[in-house]
C-alpha cells in the first residue's frame, strides 16, 4: 500500500528514518533541522509492507507543471522487488492528477540505469551532489 503522508507525522518521521539509515548515513551525512522544516509543503510518499515503511520519496512541486522527485529510498532488504518502480509511478500518477507534467530528478550516477528503465533521461553534465556524482534526469 502506497500513502500520502502529512509532514510532521509519526509516519513522516518513520520515512526520515528510512532516508536516513540508506542515503544518508552511508556517506556521513546527516538531516538537519533546517533541511526537515524545509520539507514542509512537499509531498511525502510512503509504500508499506504492512505497517512498516519499506520504501519511500519525496516530491517538490515547482512552477511551470514541474515537479522534482528527490530522497527515493528502499530499504536494502526490499531491494529488488519492483518497490522503487511502483513507488515512482505512483509519484508520477499523483503528479499528473495535480497538474504537473514534468517529472525531474538528480540521480546518483549509480541509480541512472533503474530511471532510464522507467523512461527517464539524462540531461546536461555531470554535477556533484552531497559528495557524490550525480546527473539531472526528465
Amino acid at each position: 500500500m502506497i500513502r500520502l503522508l502529512e509532514h510532521g507525522s509519526s509516519e513522516y518521521w518513520d520515512t526520515v528514518a528510512l532516508r536516513d539509515r540508506v542515503l544518508r548515513k552511508p556517506l556521513g551525512l546527516e538531516f538537519t533541522q533546517q533541511e526537515l522544516l524545509a520539507e514542509d509543503g512537499q509531498w511525502h510518499l510512503a509504500l508499506y509492507a504492512g505497517d512498516q515503511v519499506v520504501a519511500c520519496l519525496v516530491l517538490v512541486p515547482l512552477d511551470g507543471g514541474e515537479v522534482k522527485m528527490r530522497q527515493v529510498a528502499v530499504d536494502p532488504d526490499a531491494q529488488g522487488q519492483g518497490l522503487g518502480r511502483r513507488l515512482v509511478e505512483e509519484s508520477e500518477r499523483l503528479s499528473r492528477e495535480r497538474g504537473y507534467g514534468l517529472m525531474t530528478l538528480h540521480a546518483r550516477e549509480t541509480a541512472i540505469p533503474f530511471y532510464e528503465r522507467l523512461g527517464y533521461a539524462v540531461v546536461g553534465d555531470p554535477f556533484t551532489e552531497v559528495g557524490i556524482p550525480h546527473r539531472k534526469m526528465v
